[in-house]
């Protein structure tokens, strides 16, 4: 049986552009900015349409304010919010969930918002949570599903070791068209730190 992943201890993780670190309170403000930016409620498929994302989705700030401030508590998943070191200001976040103890693997998400994009920081983010995953946790696999219409999210898993497994076909709707879902993964035993 593979070695059970101690998901409790959050650590700080340190990279060139990004350090992914637990979560504070001062995060919190930010992660709701973060989320009702209309390109993440969009690409996340949060919501079903551009004029839907356009009139933002704001979630309720008690809400995420009881969400992010218990991550740190959780034994089961790694919630770690992404920093872009240049500008020691929280973009997004990162995470292991669905952690899955028979298999030894957990699914990856990630969100960056406008302050954190196109710089490469999500794909160094990326990098270093499946370093984490798959060297201080010991997981075999850590998979993720992209949709078909954020090519750039598929680029930057691809930078960091993801490998399309399959496709669910036309399993989401917006904007009345139907879109692909793009199945990928990770293995301890293939992947390369570098990319």
């Amino acid at each position: 049986m593979p070695r059970t992943p101690d998901f409790a201890t959050k650590p700080t993780l340190v990279g060139e552009r990004v350090t992914l670190r637990p979560f504070r309170d001062e995060d919190v403000p930010v992660m709701a900015e973060v989320l009702a930016d209309p390109e993440v409620l969009r690409l996340t498929g949060s919501v079903h349409s551009t004029a839907e994302a356009d009139a933002g989705a704001p979630d309720d700030p008690d809400v995420l304010r009881r969400w992010y401030t218990t991550r740190n508590d959780q034994d089961d998943r790694l919630d770690l919010v992404v920093v872009d070191n240049a500008a020691q200001r929280c973009v997004g976040e990162v995470v292991l969930n669905e952690w899955d103890r028979e298999s030894a693997s957990c699914n990856f998400r990630i969100l960056i918002g406008p302050a954190g994009r196109d710089r490469g920081l999500g794909t160094e983010a990326t990098r270093l949570t499946l370093r984490h995953a798959f060297g201080a946790l010991g997981l075999h696999r850590v998979s993720l599903t992209v949709f078909a219409f954020n090519p750039r999210a598929r680029r930057a898993y691809e930078k960091a070791g993801f490998v399309v497994e399959g496709v669910a076909r036309e399993a989401f709707r917006s904007d009345d068209r139907w879109i692909d879902d793009i199945h990928m993964a990770a293995l301890a035993h293939e992947w390369l730190p570098d990319g």
